[in-house]
């Protein structure tokens, strides 16, 4: 499904940049930059809970 994202160069990530830069301008940038920081943040921190909320619930599974 995401076998094209492995043929992607330089040429193309350059491309793809400046298009993104023509779409949102220069002054978004910064600001979808954060935005998608902040989001892998809280979507790290979320899968971190979840992993210990799984471990929890199979500690309690084998004390039963």
């Amino acid at each position: 499904m995401l076998a094209f994202i492995r043929n992607i160069g330089g040429p193309e990530l350059l491309i793809i940049l400046v298009v993104v830069l023509l779409l949102f301008g220069a002054a978004k940038l910064p600001q979808l930059a954060r935005s998608l920081g902040a989001s892998a943040k809280e979507f790290k921190k979320g899968v971190e809970e979840g992993v210990t909320e799984d471990e929890a619930d199979a500690e309690d599974s084998s004390a039963v």
